[in-house]
């Protein structure tokens, strides 16, 4: 008897939704797309219980005839390709056509669209994959899809739903990507009957980031326009590297118009901040990524989160030299230092070709090669200056490089910089920065010639020097057993790790991590006792929040009270900051707020209580704990490790970094091969 069957249509459509219908935010995402696609200029989102009960779309599209309205439903049935070729250079938002059958199977659907042609307009209504009614309707040009209890017929998804708090976070952020991807459409989202976002139709980008993110946003923000148009066009913003947030969440991509998450991209832009921000942190960003149809691949996901590139390294390069472009604008780095090639961003060959292809052509025609416009009120506001400002690279001096090499350290580590890395800041001028200041700009007749051995000591490289084994290998991290109170500590390495013995032999201590993990058991201590220590500000310290922020700021709000925070929200997405904990600086209160807002995640938000109070307590350690690049006295380190040995957890952080590692003495022994 045979055992492979067919399986009947409602149960296929059940199955294709469980990869493209994950929570309500996918639902809305499918369906804004196809408002796109059908040339709306308004879209309207009215949302109940997250999602769960009632999630409306309408749009002023074109709409659909009846006949397309009842074909819709069907699987694979679209509008948008009709042969194989037209999947090589998809230029729509959505293509396969199986959105609308997978919602139907798995929530009660009502359609109602209309067309200008049309006397009267169509509604179709479906539960569960079954068509109950189509009829005529009153309803304007455009579409509506109203889809009420996602899930009702598939329980065992439906209990995998997160909170209300969780789904209407998932969902604001989604709506406010497609604001930032199209500013000539007027967006708004209704939320419990709750007005959550509205953005009327805007001229550029600046403008619709003015609407959601509000005045001080922007103004750290620095204009991005680059790239080769052959491979990928960068244009939007990114921001100042004192602005900095530790996730990438407030980061938005785009590629040709469609909010991605690629790891490609956010490594490329990390790379253009590389020497201006330190590790561990990130910059803001609004990029798009204009790429010929044909170079990139946006049916690789199920939900078309993700993209692949046909030359993927020349996309990176495009897009770091972009952001580097922007910041040497802005003076954060020297306009005509190149940035090193980093590791896993070679060119290949076949970039390289088309690359200086796209340089020989310039080169011939004397013109930038130009591009398609964008839609109207797209990426207004990015005038292409690379053609009246064509990159020239200085000319090399190899007379001395000694003193130049000198030189150019000193000119790079300007105040910017050293704003934007803490590693960068030192206390004053050393002997030989000194005696390299004295050498700038000198005059002609007072360079004397290098001597030989001048000449010889310049040329000399740390490559030549005998090779030193490292102690990588022998360096393990401590367990709780292994720890005892014997702890001497020595002195400090780069100001950032205390050096200390024991028994056992040599211990490194990460001085920040271990203060993270001191405070964070008081303040779960101070929690459970409710006695949290606060400090009222002098001047409230007042900011908007994000439309994804708002959605989540009365969950956390009430859990950060008890830590010491004393919050009060205003009017629309603007809050009050009037009193921190004791222990947080005051200049940190409203970024520990925004990280706790943006970084307490999807799988977070919904969990337990017990849960989102650590994360609170965790990020509050971090942000009042002692930072790298800090002296400490005996004293201090002496107190920090008595401290650290009291904790819960002394080998391990609360973000489970470790604290402490540990060089045998018997290791020590081995590398020197003494035993």
């Amino acid at each position: 008897m045979s055992k492979i069957r067919v399986l009947p249509d409602h149960l296929a459509n059940q199955i294709a939704a469980g990869e493209v219908v994950e929570r309500p935010a996918s639902v809305a995402k499918e369906l804004v797309e196809n408002a796109i696609d059908a040339g709306a200029t308004s879209i309207t989102l009215d949302v109940e219980s997250g999602g769960r009960r009632l999630l409306k779309v309408s749009d002023n599209g074109e709409g659909m005839v009846r006949d397309d309205a009842v074909l819709a439903f069907e699987r694979h049935a679209t509008s948008k390709i009709a042969r194989p070729e037209d999947l090589a250079a998809i230029a729509t938002l959505g293509f396969r056509g199986e959105a609308l059958a997978s919602i139907a199977s798995v929530a009660r659907v009502e359609l109602t669209t209309k067309t200008d042609e049309a006397s009267a307009a169509t509604r179709v209504v479906i539960e569960g994959g079954k068509m109950r009614d189509v009829k005529d309707a009153a309803h304007p040009r455009g579409t509506t899809i109203t889809v009420r209890d996602l899930f009702f017929n598939v329980p065992a998804r439906r209990k995998f739903l997160r909170s209300e708090a969780t789904e209407s976070f998932h969902l604001t952020n989604l709506v406010t990507h497609y604001a930032l991807a199209h500013p000539e459409i007027a967006i708004t989202l209704t939320n419990n009957g709750r007005e959550i976002l509205r953005a009327a139709p805007a001229n550029d980008l600046r403008e619709r980031a003015y609407q959601i993110f509000g005045a001080e946003f922007l103004d750290n923000l620095l204009a991005v326009n680059g790239g080769n148009p052959a491979v990928a066009r960068v244009i939007g913003f990114v921001s100042a590297p004192r602005d900095r947030r530790t996730s990438r969440d407030a980061q938005y991509l785009f590629v040709n118009g469609r909010f991605v998450r690629d790891r490609l991209i956010g490594r490329a832009l990390s790379e253009g901040y590389r020497s201006v921000l330190p590790h561990g942190v990130y910059p803001a960003a609004l990029l798009f990524i204009e790429i010929p149809l044909e170079e990139v691949d946006v049916n690789v996901h199920p939900a078309k989160t993700e993209v692949r590139f046909r030359r993927a390294a020349a996309v990176a390069d495009a897009v770091r030299e972009a952001v580097r472009e922007a910041l040497a604008s802005a003076g954060f780095v020297r306009a005509e230092t190149l940035p090193q090639e980093p590791p896993g961003f070679s060119q290949t060959d076949s970039d390289r070709s088309v690359n200086s292809k796209s340089a020989a052509a310039t080169q011939a025609s004397g013109t930038t090669t130009g591009i398609n416009p964008a839609p109207p009120g797209s990426f207004a506001g990015f005038p292409d200056t690379r053609a009246s400002e064509p990159a020239v690279q200085s000319r090399i001096d190899f007379a001395d490089s000694s003193i130049a090499d000198e030189d150019l350290s000193l000119d790079q580590t300007g105040p910017e910089t050293r704003e934007g890395d803490d590693s960068l800041d030192c206390g004053g001028l050393t002997p030989l920065s000194q005696a390299a200041a004295s050498l700038k700009d000198p005059q002609p007749s007072q360079v004397p010639p290098p001597s030989p051995a001048k000449a010889l000591s310049s040329r000399r490289s740390p490559d030549v020097l005998p090779p030193l084994n490292s102690a990588e290998k022998f360096a393990r991290e401590v367990s709780v057993e292994s720890l005892s109170a014997n702890i001497r500590p020595l002195g400090q390495l780069d100001e950032s790790f205390i050096i200390a013995t024991d028994d056992d032999g040599l211990l490194l201590i990460d001085q920040h991590v271990a203060h993270e993990r001191i405070l964070f058991d008081k303040y779960r201590a101070l929690e459970q006792s409710r006695a949290p220590e606060s400090q009222q500000l002098l001047i409230p310290e007042t900011f908007d929040l994000t439309p994804a922020q708002a959605a989540v700021f009365d969950t956390v709000a009430s859990e950060m009270e008890s830590y010491g925070f004393e919050l009060m929200r205003l009017s629309g997405r603007t809050v009050a900051i009037k009193a921190a904990p004791a222990d947080l600086p005051a200049g940190e209160a409203r970024n520990m707020l925004s990280e706790i807002l943006e970084t307490v995640d999807a799988e977070k938000k919904g969990s337990a209580r017990e849960t989102l109070r650590d994360d609170i307590a965790a990020s509050l350690a971090c942000h009042a704990a002692i930072k790298v690049n800090m002296p400490l006295t005996p004293e201090k380190m002496r107190w920090l490790i008595d401290r650290l040995l009291k904790t819960s957890s002394p080998t391990t952080c609360p973000h489970g970094r470790p604290v402490i590692l540990r060089l045998a003495t018997r290791d020590i022994l081995k590398g020197f091969h003494r035993v």
